[in-house]
Protein backbone atom coordinates (compact mmCIF):
# COMPACT_ATOMS: atom_id res chain seq x y z
CA UNK A 1 0.00 0.00 0.00
CA UNK A 2 0.50 3.70 -1.17
CA UNK A 3 2.35 5.29 2.16
CA UNK A 4 0.71 9.09 2.43
CA UNK A 5 0.46 11.48 4.71
CA UNK A 6 -1.09 15.19 4.77
CA UNK A 7 -0.29 18.55 5.97
CA UNK A 8 -2.98 20.61 7.37
CA UNK A 9 -2.31 24.18 8.77
CA UNK A 10 -4.06 26.18 11.66
CA UNK A 11 -4.49 28.92 9.03
CA UNK A 12 -3.31 29.92 5.85
CA UNK A 13 0.66 30.92 5.09
CA UNK A 14 1.87 28.23 8.00
CA UNK A 15 4.41 26.95 5.88
CA UNK A 16 2.93 23.89 5.02
CA UNK A 17 3.88 24.14 0.89
CA UNK A 18 7.47 24.67 2.16
CA UNK A 19 7.53 21.38 4.54
CA UNK A 20 5.75 19.43 2.16
CA UNK A 21 8.38 20.45 -0.37
CA UNK A 22 10.70 19.23 2.65
CA UNK A 23 9.30 15.93 2.94
CA UNK A 24 9.19 15.13 -0.92
CA UNK A 25 13.00 15.97 -0.68
CA UNK A 26 13.35 13.55 2.75
CA UNK A 27 11.69 10.99 1.08
CA UNK A 28 13.66 11.41 -2.73
CA UNK A 29 16.36 11.32 -0.78
CA UNK A 30 15.64 8.14 1.04
CA UNK A 31 14.58 6.16 -2.27
CA UNK A 32 10.92 6.42 -2.24
CA UNK A 33 9.04 7.58 -5.45
CA UNK A 34 7.06 10.69 -4.32
CA UNK A 35 4.91 12.74 -5.60
CA UNK A 36 2.75 15.56 -3.99
CA UNK A 37 -0.91 16.14 -3.62
CA UNK A 38 -2.98 19.18 -3.70
CA UNK A 39 -6.62 18.50 -4.26
CA UNK A 40 -7.53 22.21 -4.52
CA UNK A 41 -5.39 25.24 -4.42
CA UNK A 42 -6.26 28.76 -4.97
CA UNK A 43 -3.24 30.72 -6.24
CA UNK A 44 -2.28 33.18 -9.23
CA UNK A 45 1.19 31.61 -9.28
CA UNK A 46 0.83 28.63 -12.11
CA UNK A 47 3.00 26.69 -14.34
CA UNK A 48 2.74 24.54 -17.19
CA UNK A 49 3.11 20.68 -17.54
CA UNK A 50 5.22 19.33 -20.75
CA UNK A 51 2.24 18.02 -21.85
CA UNK A 52 0.16 21.83 -21.68
CA UNK A 53 -1.70 21.57 -18.52
CA UNK A 54 -1.98 24.24 -15.61
CA UNK A 55 -1.25 23.70 -12.35
CA UNK A 56 -0.43 25.55 -9.25
CA UNK A 57 3.66 26.33 -9.07
CA UNK A 58 3.85 25.03 -5.51
CA UNK A 59 3.13 22.06 -6.64
CA UNK A 60 5.61 22.27 -9.45
CA UNK A 61 8.39 23.22 -7.05
CA UNK A 62 6.97 19.87 -4.30
CA UNK A 63 7.54 17.81 -7.79
CA UNK A 64 10.73 19.41 -8.24
CA UNK A 65 11.46 18.70 -4.34
CA UNK A 66 10.66 14.69 -5.38
CA UNK A 67 13.18 14.53 -8.25
CA UNK A 68 9.82 14.07 -10.75
CA UNK A 69 7.89 15.65 -13.48
CA UNK A 70 5.11 17.90 -12.62
CA UNK A 71 1.76 16.03 -13.62
CA UNK A 72 -1.40 17.70 -13.15
CA UNK A 73 -2.84 15.27 -11.28
CA UNK A 74 -1.19 16.52 -8.48
CA UNK A 75 -3.55 19.75 -8.65
CA UNK A 76 -6.56 18.79 -10.63
CA UNK A 77 -8.39 21.89 -8.77
CA UNK A 78 -6.88 25.39 -9.62
CA UNK A 79 -8.55 28.46 -8.58
CA UNK A 80 -7.34 31.50 -9.42
CA UNK A 81 -8.92 34.64 -8.22
CA UNK A 82 -10.21 37.66 -10.91
CA UNK A 83 -11.61 39.58 -8.28
CA UNK A 84 -12.77 39.46 -4.45
CA UNK A 85 -15.82 37.47 -4.76
CA UNK A 86 -14.75 35.57 -8.01
CA UNK A 87 -12.04 32.88 -9.51
CA UNK A 88 -11.52 31.24 -12.69
CA UNK A 89 -11.83 27.69 -12.21
CA UNK A 90 -9.08 25.59 -13.74
CA UNK A 91 -10.14 21.50 -13.96
CA UNK A 92 -7.36 19.09 -14.32
CA UNK A 93 -5.30 21.98 -16.38
CA UNK A 94 -8.06 23.56 -18.23
CA UNK A 95 -10.16 26.22 -17.76
CA UNK A 96 -13.74 24.76 -16.72
CA UNK A 97 -15.33 28.68 -16.33
CA UNK A 98 -15.57 31.56 -13.80
CA UNK A 99 -17.39 31.45 -10.38
CA UNK A 100 -18.11 33.27 -7.36
CA UNK A 101 -17.62 32.04 -4.35
CA UNK A 102 -21.10 30.58 -2.88
CA UNK A 103 -21.62 29.24 -6.50
CA UNK A 104 -18.31 27.57 -5.94
CA UNK A 105 -19.19 25.65 -2.67
CA UNK A 106 -22.11 24.23 -4.01
CA UNK A 107 -20.63 23.20 -6.94
CA UNK A 108 -17.72 21.12 -5.13
CA UNK A 109 -19.73 17.99 -4.37
CA UNK A 110 -19.64 17.26 -7.67
CA UNK A 111 -15.85 17.40 -7.84
CA UNK A 112 -14.95 14.76 -4.94
CA UNK A 113 -15.64 12.14 -7.33
CA UNK A 114 -13.31 12.99 -9.27
CA UNK A 115 -10.77 14.14 -6.79
CA UNK A 116 -11.13 11.12 -5.19
CA UNK A 117 -10.23 8.55 -8.58
CA UNK A 118 -7.52 11.43 -9.15
CA UNK A 119 -5.44 10.27 -6.48
CA UNK A 120 -6.12 7.23 -6.41
CA UNK A 121 -4.38 7.23 -10.18
CA UNK A 122 -1.39 8.49 -8.05
CA UNK A 123 -1.28 6.12 -5.39
CA UNK A 124 -1.20 3.76 -8.14
CA UNK A 125 2.15 5.09 -9.27
CA UNK A 126 4.00 6.31 -6.26
CA UNK A 127 5.02 4.73 -2.94
CA UNK A 128 4.43 7.78 -0.61
CA UNK A 129 2.37 10.79 -1.09
CA UNK A 130 2.45 13.91 0.41
CA UNK A 131 -0.54 15.56 0.67
CA UNK A 132 -1.20 19.37 1.63
CA UNK A 133 -4.27 20.87 2.96
CA UNK A 134 -5.63 24.82 2.32
CA UNK A 135 -6.53 27.26 4.95
CA UNK A 136 -7.36 25.58 7.90
CA UNK A 137 -9.87 22.31 8.88
CA UNK A 138 -11.62 23.96 11.33
CA UNK A 139 -13.09 26.48 8.97
CA UNK A 140 -16.30 24.90 10.46
CA UNK A 141 -18.17 26.74 7.99
CA UNK A 142 -16.90 25.08 4.56
CA UNK A 143 -16.83 21.43 6.20
CA UNK A 144 -20.11 20.09 4.70
CA UNK A 145 -18.57 20.03 1.96
CA UNK A 146 -14.81 19.87 2.37
CA UNK A 147 -12.81 18.07 -0.65
CA UNK A 148 -8.82 19.75 0.27
CA UNK A 149 -8.92 19.27 4.15
CA UNK A 150 -10.44 16.91 6.79
CA UNK A 151 -12.74 15.59 3.76
CA UNK A 152 -9.71 14.47 1.26
CA UNK A 153 -7.63 12.98 4.26
CA UNK A 154 -10.87 11.41 4.36
CA UNK A 155 -10.73 10.00 0.70
CA UNK A 156 -7.73 9.02 1.09
CA UNK A 157 -7.77 7.28 4.40
CA UNK A 158 -3.90 8.93 5.20
CA UNK A 159 -2.82 10.46 8.73
CA UNK A 160 -2.29 14.24 9.03
CA UNK A 161 0.10 16.11 10.61
CA UNK A 162 -0.98 19.66 11.95
CA UNK A 163 1.31 22.76 11.44
CA UNK A 164 1.16 25.83 13.63
CA UNK A 165 3.09 28.90 12.93
CA UNK A 166 4.57 30.50 15.70
CA UNK A 167 6.08 33.46 13.90
CA UNK A 168 2.53 35.47 14.11
CA UNK A 169 1.92 34.18 17.63
CA UNK A 170 -0.98 32.77 20.12
CA UNK A 171 0.69 29.43 18.53
CA UNK A 172 -1.30 26.80 21.12
CA UNK A 173 -4.56 28.74 21.16
CA UNK A 174 -3.94 28.34 17.50
CA UNK A 175 -3.47 24.12 17.88
CA UNK A 176 -5.73 23.64 20.80
CA UNK A 177 -8.61 25.73 19.36
CA UNK A 178 -7.84 23.63 15.73
CA UNK A 179 -8.46 20.21 17.65
CA UNK A 180 -10.81 21.74 19.51
CA UNK A 181 -13.43 22.32 16.47
CA UNK A 182 -12.84 19.08 14.90
CA UNK A 183 -15.39 16.40 15.19
CA UNK A 184 -13.78 13.89 17.11
CA UNK A 185 -13.21 11.15 13.59
CA UNK A 186 -11.23 13.86 12.42
CA UNK A 187 -9.26 14.74 15.58
CA UNK A 188 -8.46 10.89 15.75
CA UNK A 189 -6.73 11.29 12.12
CA UNK A 190 -3.94 14.32 13.36
CA UNK A 191 -1.19 12.18 14.62
CA UNK A 192 1.30 14.78 15.52
CA UNK A 193 1.94 18.71 15.35
CA UNK A 194 4.81 20.76 13.65
CA UNK A 195 5.43 24.26 14.73
CA UNK A 196 6.45 26.46 12.26
CA UNK A 197 9.20 29.18 12.13
CA UNK A 198 10.15 29.94 15.65
CA UNK A 199 13.47 32.32 16.27
CA UNK A 200 14.80 31.83 19.26
CA UNK A 201 15.84 28.58 22.33
CA UNK A 202 13.52 26.25 22.34
CA UNK A 203 14.33 25.26 25.61
CA UNK A 204 11.55 28.13 26.12
CA UNK A 205 9.15 26.24 24.14
CA UNK A 206 9.55 23.19 25.93
CA UNK A 207 6.64 23.69 29.50
CA UNK A 208 4.12 24.58 26.51
CA UNK A 209 5.09 21.65 24.60
CA UNK A 210 4.31 19.56 27.62
CA UNK A 211 0.80 21.13 28.41
CA UNK A 212 -0.62 21.50 24.74
CA UNK A 213 0.17 17.90 24.03
CA UNK A 214 -1.54 17.07 27.66
CA UNK A 215 -4.39 18.85 26.70
CA UNK A 216 -4.85 17.35 23.40
CA UNK A 217 -3.43 14.25 23.46
CA UNK A 218 -1.38 14.55 20.24
CA UNK A 219 2.65 14.93 20.21
CA UNK A 220 4.79 17.50 18.90
CA UNK A 221 6.78 15.92 16.43
CA UNK A 222 9.10 19.15 16.31
CA UNK A 223 9.66 22.63 16.37
CA UNK A 224 11.01 24.47 12.55
CA UNK A 225 13.16 27.32 13.19
CA UNK A 226 12.67 30.49 10.84
CA UNK A 227 14.55 29.23 7.43
CA UNK A 228 16.35 31.74 5.55
CA UNK A 229 15.88 29.27 2.60
CA UNK A 230 15.20 30.18 -0.58
CA UNK A 231 11.77 28.49 -2.04
CA UNK A 232 9.09 29.29 -4.24
CA UNK A 233 5.84 31.08 -2.70
CA UNK A 234 2.09 29.39 -3.53
CA UNK A 235 0.32 33.14 -3.74
CA UNK A 236 0.62 36.19 -3.05
CA UNK A 237 0.29 36.23 0.83
CA UNK A 238 4.03 36.56 0.90
CA UNK A 239 4.01 39.92 -0.76
CA UNK A 240 1.76 41.25 1.43
CA UNK A 241 3.86 40.59 4.46
CA UNK A 242 6.68 41.75 2.63
CA UNK A 243 8.95 39.04 2.75
CA UNK A 244 10.27 40.35 -0.67
CA UNK A 245 11.41 43.55 0.93
CA UNK A 246 14.94 42.49 0.93
CA UNK A 247 16.91 45.60 3.16
CA UNK A 248 20.92 46.00 2.22
CA UNK A 249 22.33 47.18 -0.66
CA UNK A 250 23.10 45.52 -4.05
CA UNK A 251 24.93 46.68 -6.92
CA UNK A 252 21.75 46.72 -9.31
CA UNK A 253 17.94 47.10 -7.75
CA UNK A 254 15.02 46.33 -9.99
CA UNK A 255 11.22 47.51 -8.79
CA UNK A 256 8.30 44.84 -9.79
CA UNK A 257 5.51 46.92 -9.97
CA UNK A 258 3.49 45.12 -7.43
CA UNK A 259 -0.33 44.88 -9.11
CA UNK A 260 -3.34 43.74 -6.60
CA UNK A 261 -3.56 40.85 -9.11
CA UNK A 262 -0.43 39.72 -9.36
CA UNK A 263 0.14 36.50 -11.06
CA UNK A 264 3.25 34.42 -11.52
CA UNK A 265 5.99 36.78 -9.21
CA UNK A 266 7.79 33.73 -9.05
CA UNK A 267 8.98 34.56 -12.68
CA UNK A 268 11.62 37.20 -10.48
CA UNK A 269 12.84 34.37 -7.99
CA UNK A 270 15.64 33.94 -10.27
CA UNK A 271 16.76 37.62 -10.60
CA UNK A 272 16.62 38.06 -6.83
CA UNK A 273 18.82 34.81 -6.46
CA UNK A 274 21.22 36.85 -8.10
CA UNK A 275 24.52 37.89 -5.73
CA UNK A 276 24.39 41.34 -7.31
CA UNK A 277 20.95 42.06 -7.79
CA UNK A 278 18.06 43.49 -4.76
CA UNK A 279 14.30 42.99 -5.87
CA UNK A 280 11.96 44.93 -4.89
CA UNK A 281 8.08 44.95 -5.03
CA UNK A 282 6.80 48.31 -5.38
CA UNK A 283 3.32 49.40 -4.56
CA UNK A 284 3.88 53.15 -4.29
CA UNK A 285 5.67 55.93 -6.66
CA UNK A 286 8.66 56.62 -4.73
CA UNK A 287 9.25 52.67 -4.71
CA UNK A 288 10.58 52.98 -8.13
CA UNK A 289 13.08 55.98 -7.62
CA UNK A 290 16.43 54.98 -7.85
CA UNK A 291 15.91 51.35 -10.14
CA UNK A 292 17.62 50.20 -12.81
CA UNK A 293 14.99 48.49 -14.34
CA UNK A 294 11.38 48.17 -13.82
CA UNK A 295 9.67 45.45 -14.60
CA UNK A 296 5.52 45.17 -15.15
CA UNK A 297 4.57 41.31 -14.00
CA UNK A 298 1.65 39.51 -15.39
CA UNK A 299 -2.43 40.12 -13.67
CA UNK A 300 -5.27 37.80 -13.74
CA UNK A 301 -6.75 41.48 -14.11
CA UNK A 302 -4.96 42.80 -16.50
CA UNK A 303 -7.66 46.31 -17.10
CA UNK A 304 -8.16 46.20 -13.71
CA UNK A 305 -4.59 46.14 -12.88
CA UNK A 306 -4.37 49.31 -15.18
CA UNK A 307 -6.96 51.44 -13.78
CA UNK A 308 -5.23 50.85 -10.47
CA UNK A 309 -1.59 51.54 -12.30
CA UNK A 310 -3.07 55.38 -13.13
CA UNK A 311 -5.34 55.25 -10.13
CA UNK A 312 -2.44 55.11 -7.74
CA UNK A 313 0.39 57.11 -9.84
CA UNK A 314 2.23 54.05 -10.54
CA UNK A 315 1.25 54.62 -14.24
CA UNK A 316 3.05 58.28 -14.14
CA UNK A 317 5.96 56.93 -12.24
CA UNK A 318 6.74 54.37 -14.91
CA UNK A 319 6.87 56.81 -17.43
CA UNK A 320 8.63 59.28 -15.63
CA UNK A 321 10.88 56.27 -15.38
CA UNK A 322 11.21 55.46 -18.56
CA UNK A 323 11.73 59.16 -19.73
CA UNK A 324 14.72 59.06 -17.06
CA UNK A 325 16.36 56.34 -19.21
CA UNK A 326 15.24 53.09 -17.01
CA UNK A 327 14.55 50.10 -19.05
CA UNK A 328 11.19 48.90 -18.57
CA UNK A 329 10.14 45.38 -19.27
CA UNK A 330 6.68 43.63 -19.31
CA UNK A 331 5.74 40.09 -19.29
CA UNK A 332 2.53 38.31 -20.05
CA UNK A 333 -0.49 40.78 -18.44
CA UNK A 334 2.80 43.81 -18.28
CA UNK A 335 3.44 43.35 -21.58
CA UNK A 336 -0.06 44.23 -22.79
CA UNK A 337 -0.23 47.11 -20.48
CA UNK A 338 2.88 48.20 -22.16
CA UNK A 339 1.15 48.49 -25.50
CA UNK A 340 -1.08 51.22 -27.14
CA UNK A 341 -4.47 49.96 -26.56
CA UNK A 342 -6.27 46.36 -25.16
CA UNK A 343 -9.23 45.53 -26.41
CA UNK A 344 -11.69 42.79 -24.13
CA UNK A 345 -15.07 41.71 -25.79
CA UNK A 346 -14.49 38.67 -23.76
CA UNK A 347 -13.83 39.08 -20.15
CA UNK A 348 -14.97 42.11 -18.15
CA UNK A 349 -16.59 43.75 -21.04
CA UNK A 350 -14.93 47.30 -20.14
CA UNK A 351 -14.11 47.45 -24.36
CA UNK A 352 -11.13 49.35 -25.47
CA UNK A 353 -8.94 50.92 -23.07
CA UNK A 354 -5.86 52.49 -23.51
CA UNK A 355 -2.44 51.08 -22.37
CA UNK A 356 0.78 52.99 -21.23
CA UNK A 357 1.84 53.48 -24.72
CA UNK A 358 5.30 52.47 -24.30
CA UNK A 359 5.26 49.67 -26.91
CA UNK A 360 3.04 50.11 -30.38
CA UNK A 361 0.85 46.92 -30.07
CA UNK A 362 -2.36 46.34 -29.74
CA UNK A 363 -3.64 43.41 -27.65
CA UNK A 364 -7.10 41.85 -28.32
CA UNK A 365 -8.12 39.59 -25.46
CA UNK A 366 -9.52 35.58 -26.55
CA UNK A 367 -11.67 33.15 -25.59
CA UNK A 368 -8.98 30.63 -25.82
CA UNK A 369 -6.31 30.18 -23.43
CA UNK A 370 -2.39 29.05 -24.17
CA UNK A 371 -0.89 27.18 -22.08
CA UNK A 372 2.46 25.40 -23.36
CA UNK A 373 5.95 24.94 -22.35
CA UNK A 374 8.30 26.52 -25.15
CA UNK A 375 11.68 26.35 -26.23
CA UNK A 376 12.76 29.66 -27.35
CA UNK A 377 15.85 32.03 -28.46
CA UNK A 378 16.19 35.91 -28.03
CA UNK A 379 16.52 38.08 -31.75
CA UNK A 380 20.24 37.61 -33.11
CA UNK A 381 20.31 41.42 -32.98
CA UNK A 382 19.45 43.61 -30.23
CA UNK A 383 19.32 46.98 -29.50
CA UNK A 384 20.53 49.65 -27.11
CA UNK A 385 21.08 47.86 -23.51
CA UNK A 386 19.91 44.61 -24.77
CA UNK A 387 22.88 43.49 -27.02
CA UNK A 388 24.68 41.19 -24.60
CA UNK A 389 21.26 39.14 -24.38
CA UNK A 390 20.62 38.73 -28.26
CA UNK A 391 20.94 35.10 -30.10
CA UNK A 392 20.67 33.46 -26.47
CA UNK A 393 18.74 30.17 -26.10
CA UNK A 394 15.63 30.51 -23.38
CA UNK A 395 13.15 28.38 -22.06
CA UNK A 396 9.73 29.13 -20.55
CA UNK A 397 6.24 28.85 -20.90
CA UNK A 398 2.68 30.57 -22.03
CA UNK A 399 -0.34 31.76 -19.86
CA UNK A 400 -2.04 34.16 -21.12
CA UNK A 401 -5.95 34.38 -23.26
CA UNK A 402 -4.53 37.56 -25.34
CA UNK A 403 -2.91 38.13 -28.72
CA UNK A 404 -0.60 40.88 -29.55
CA UNK A 405 0.05 42.72 -32.38
CA UNK A 406 2.96 44.53 -33.34
CA UNK A 407 2.91 48.30 -34.71
CA UNK A 408 5.90 50.54 -36.16
CA UNK A 409 8.34 50.86 -33.90
CA UNK A 410 8.69 47.54 -32.29
CA UNK A 411 10.32 44.58 -33.36
CA UNK A 412 9.72 40.78 -32.42
CA UNK A 413 11.11 40.50 -28.73
CA UNK A 414 11.87 36.75 -29.06
CA UNK A 415 11.10 33.24 -31.63
CA UNK A 416 9.41 30.32 -29.95
CA UNK A 417 9.36 27.18 -31.34
CA UNK A 418 6.67 25.28 -31.72
CA UNK A 419 5.34 22.36 -33.72
CA UNK A 420 8.91 22.88 -35.65
CA UNK A 421 8.46 26.35 -36.75
CA UNK A 422 9.95 29.92 -35.51
CA UNK A 423 6.69 32.25 -34.16
CA UNK A 424 7.45 35.88 -33.24
CA UNK A 425 7.08 36.69 -29.61
CA UNK A 426 6.78 40.25 -27.67
CA UNK A 427 8.08 43.21 -28.75
CA UNK A 428 11.41 45.62 -28.22
CA UNK A 429 11.10 49.28 -29.05
CA UNK A 430 14.03 50.75 -31.43
CA UNK A 431 15.77 51.87 -29.10
CA UNK A 432 15.65 48.57 -26.57
CA UNK A 433 14.23 50.63 -23.42
CA UNK A 434 11.08 48.52 -23.40
CA UNK A 435 11.20 45.03 -24.06
CA UNK A 436 7.70 43.27 -23.70
CA UNK A 437 6.92 39.25 -23.67
CA UNK A 438 4.44 36.72 -23.38
CA UNK A 439 7.36 34.21 -22.11
CA UNK A 440 7.09 33.32 -18.22
CA UNK A 441 10.23 31.71 -16.85
CA UNK A 442 12.68 33.70 -18.97
CA UNK A 443 15.01 34.89 -15.92
CA UNK A 444 15.46 30.78 -15.19
CA UNK A 445 17.76 31.23 -18.55
CA UNK A 446 21.04 31.99 -17.03
CA UNK A 447 23.05 32.89 -19.55
CA UNK A 448 20.13 35.48 -20.50
CA UNK A 449 19.89 36.75 -17.43
CA UNK A 450 23.57 37.19 -16.70
CA UNK A 451 23.54 39.04 -19.82
CA UNK A 452 21.06 41.36 -18.73
CA UNK A 453 22.55 42.22 -15.25
CA UNK A 454 25.86 43.06 -16.57
CA UNK A 455 24.63 45.52 -19.04
CA UNK A 456 22.47 46.83 -16.20
CA UNK A 457 26.18 46.91 -14.54
CA UNK A 458 28.30 48.28 -17.32
CA UNK A 459 25.21 51.35 -17.28
CA UNK A 460 26.51 52.51 -14.14
CA UNK A 461 30.16 51.80 -14.97
CA UNK A 462 30.59 49.22 -12.88
CA UNK A 463 31.87 45.73 -14.55
CA UNK A 464 31.25 42.72 -15.65
CA UNK A 465 30.57 39.73 -13.69
CA UNK A 466 32.01 36.65 -15.26
CA UNK A 467 30.75 33.97 -12.64
CA UNK A 468 26.99 32.99 -14.50
CA UNK A 469 24.60 31.39 -11.16
CA UNK A 470 23.23 27.67 -12.07
CA UNK A 471 19.47 28.45 -11.10
CA UNK A 472 18.52 24.81 -11.65
CA UNK A 473 21.53 24.18 -9.13
CA UNK A 474 20.59 26.54 -6.97
CA UNK A 475 16.92 25.61 -6.29
CA UNK A 476 18.25 21.85 -6.16
CA UNK A 477 20.62 23.49 -2.91
CA UNK A 478 17.44 24.87 -1.43
CA UNK A 479 15.37 21.92 -1.16
CA UNK A 480 18.85 20.00 0.27
CA UNK A 481 19.01 22.67 2.50
CA UNK A 482 15.40 22.44 3.84
CA UNK A 483 15.85 18.50 4.40
CA UNK A 484 18.67 18.83 6.11
CA UNK A 485 16.87 21.20 8.39
CA UNK A 486 14.15 19.18 8.75
CA UNK A 487 15.73 15.66 9.41
CA UNK A 488 17.44 18.18 12.48
CA UNK A 489 14.14 19.70 14.48
CA UNK A 490 11.62 17.15 13.26
CA UNK A 491 11.22 13.72 14.09
CA UNK A 492 11.59 12.09 10.42
CA UNK A 493 11.44 8.33 12.25
CA UNK A 494 8.13 9.51 13.91
CA UNK A 495 6.67 10.46 10.74
CA UNK A 496 7.45 6.84 8.99
CA UNK A 497 6.31 5.21 11.73
CA UNK A 498 2.72 7.36 11.79
CA UNK A 499 2.52 6.74 7.84
CA UNK A 500 2.97 2.81 8.31
CA UNK A 501 0.41 2.37 10.83
CA UNK A 502 -2.09 4.70 10.60
CA UNK A 503 -3.34 3.73 6.42
CA UNK A 504 -6.60 2.84 6.01
CA UNK A 505 -7.89 1.64 2.62
CA UNK A 506 -9.05 4.50 -0.13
Amino acid sequence: MTLAIMLQGTASDVGKSVLVAGLCRIFYQDGLRTAPFKSQNMALNSGITPDGQEMGRAQIFQADAAGIVPDVRMNPVLLKPTSDCKAQVVLMGKVACDMDAVSYHAYKPRLRKQVASVYQSLAGEYQALVLEGAGSPAEINLRDRDIVNMGMAEMAGCPVILVADIDRGGVFAAIYGTLALLQEHERWRVKGVIINKFRGDVTLLEPGIKQIEALTGVPVLGVMPWLEVDLEDEDGVALQRGKYRHAGEKAIAIAVVQLPHISNFTDFNALAAQPDVRVQYARTPDALQGCDLVILPGSKNTLGDLGWLRESGMAQAVLRAHAAGVPVIGVCGGYQMLGETIIDEVESGLGTQPGLGLLNVVTHFAQTKTTTLVEAQTQGVLPGWLAAAADLPLRGYEIHMGETTLGAGCRPALWLMKAGQRVADGAVSDDGQVFGTYLHGLFDSDAFTRGLINSLRQRKGLPALDATLSYAQYKMQQFDLLADAMRQHVAIDKIYQIMREHQEPA
